[in-house]
């Protein structure tokens, strides 16, 4: 028996719609940008002050729509028409399974991004490896929403109202911490 134990290799951050999962995340992805992370966020499609949809943003600069009110004739979330081959066309020219990164982000393991079958592979691929994963995961939801939190490997963090500030302080450390293990400093 170890005296020390390893927390686990993954970190998944949930919390209810609009609680600030995206801006922690990205603050935690600017926090460990010494380390050259890949990965990607998404923000919302502002159009005269309403949200009209979804945008992709890697870390590397490429940029994509993941869904518009717009768009017509695919599958729909709420108001939102997803488009999944725009998405599995982003997620080819990323692969993520191919980074050379120690760690991975990504906004976020939701109804939306689960439409993509692709996405769903690269996950479970994504888990099973051993690269460090950071993700955002919707509170709720079927399939592999509820699967990465059962997951032993995941620390699973709820993101509570009032609380981001010490969320973020004690995350970076972590991140901070498990990117020295890596690196052998």
């Amino acid at each position: 028996m170890s005296c020390s134990s390893r927390p686990p290799r993954h970190l998944l951050i949930t919390g209810p719609p609009g609680c600030g999962k995206t801006t922690l995340l990205r603050r935690l992805i600017e926090s460990c940008a010494d380390r050259h992370p890949a990965g990607f966020y998404t923000e919302e499609i502002r159009e005269g002050g309403v949200r009209r949809g979804f945008r992709l943003q890697s870390l590397d600069g490429r940029a994509g729509t993941l869904a518009h009110v717009s768009y017509q004739g695919g599958p729909r979330v709420g108001r939102y028409g997803i488009n999944v081959a725009g998405f599995d066309a982003f997620l080819a020219a990323l692969d993520l399974e191919r980074a050379p990164a120690a760690l991975l982000f990504i906004d976020e393991i939701g109804r939306m991004e689960c439409l993509s079958a692709r996405f769903v592979d690269l996950v479970r691929r994504l888990l099973a490896s051993d690269t460090a994963l950071v993700a955002t995961v919707a509170a709720r939801g079927p399939g592999l929403i509820g699967e990465v939190k059962q997951r032993s490997d995941c620390a699973l963090e709820e993101l509570r109202p009032g609380e981001r500030e010490c969320l973020f302080l004690r995350l970076r450390e972590r991140l901070v911490g498990r990117s020295r293990d890596v690196s052998g400093s």
